[in-house]
């Protein structure tokens, strides 16, 4: 049985929480015409509703912090490289929406979606080497991401005028 957590450890995984909020907040910048755009794009039979994205992505996000956390609870530098790769995924993750909906870059939305899983997969690496539980909880977000990266490429293709 695990120890209880203490009240640093608790803080900690707030400020976890929050670091990964304030990125999710920079992504919704980007994205406060999405429902609308959205709505204009030739969507294949299996794009999800607008509606399920904003209860996806919390739990996703909540789900990154606390993988973070547990990765990240000993402040021994062995933990930076998983750090960075969580802060460079996490930028990837708040540009995509700029290019996607804001910007209407198609390529290059599809192209960040590309390095963006390839910057999960390495930062599901390091937090499974450092705790088994954190790179696990990171599964559901890169399935997400996959399944997004599809969406992506196929609403780019079906939309040439648009993305």
């Amino acid at each position: 049985m695990s120890p209880k957590p203490s009240f640093h450890s608790l803080f900690s995984l707030l400020g976890w929480i929050a670091l990964t909020a304030a990125f999710a907040a920079v992504g919704a910048m980007g994205s406060t015409q999405a429902p609308t755009f959205y709505a204009q794009l030739d969507q294949p039979s299996w794009a999800p509703p607008t509606w399920l994205f904003g209860p996806a992505w919390t739990v996703l996000y909540l789900l990154m912090a606390v993988a973070a956390w547990r990765a990240v609870r000993s402040t021994t530098l062995a933990a930076a490289p998983a750090v960075r790769l969580y802060l460079i995924q996490l930028v990837l993750n708040a540009l995509w929406s700029w290019l996607f909906f804001a910007w209407h870059q198609g390529a290059w939305a599809f192209a960040c979606i590309v390095a963006l899983w390839l910057l999960i997969a390495a930062t599901m690496a390091a937090f499974y080497r450092r705790d088994r539980l954190a790179g696990a909880l990171m599964l559901p977000y890169i399935a997400w991401v996959t399944f997004a990266g599809a969406l992506c490429f196929t609403i780019w293709q079906r939309n040439p005028g648009l993305l």
